[in-house]
């Protein structure tokens, strides 16, 4: 009885770290929002790991930052530029590889995965 119990309590506990880990910072929010709502990381490197997503999903950077994503996954994915005078023509990377983009004007750039567009999505808030 004691290990039925003992099971028991470690089922519930998985239960709860998975409920909590979908409400993480690092969760999927679907078409281009942030994660639980929360405010864009300042910082310059996104990382595709093996999920099909952008961790973060929503970055922010100053004018003039290039910034570099890292595909970890086993599969090529892609960034491509949604918004503005980016250029259109997905930057591709084979698993290991990693794309980089200078971003010199003020503004929110949203992207995609044009590989995976309906899991992977991000914006890059650029500011002064």
């Amino acid at each position: 009885m004691a290990i039925v119990r003992r099971f028991l309590g470690l089922a519930a506990a998985m239960v709860v770290a998975a409920a909590l880990g979908a409400c993480s910072p690092t969760g999927s929010a679907g078409a281009g929002g942030t994660a639980g709502g929360g405010a864009a990381v300042a910082t310059s490197v996104v990382d595709l790991p093996r999920s099909y997503r952008f961790a973060p999903e929503a970055i922010s950077v100053a004018a003039g930052t290039t910034v570099t994503w890292n595909n970890n996954d086993n599969f090529t994915h892609s960034v491509q530029f949604l918004d503005g005078d980016l250029p259109t023509e997905p930057l591709l990377m084979q698993p290991g590889e990693s794309a980089t983009f200078t971003f010199a004007t003020p503004g929110t750039y949203s992207y995609l995965c044009h590989l995976h567009p309906q899991d992977m999505r991000g914006t890059v808030t650029v500011t002064p």
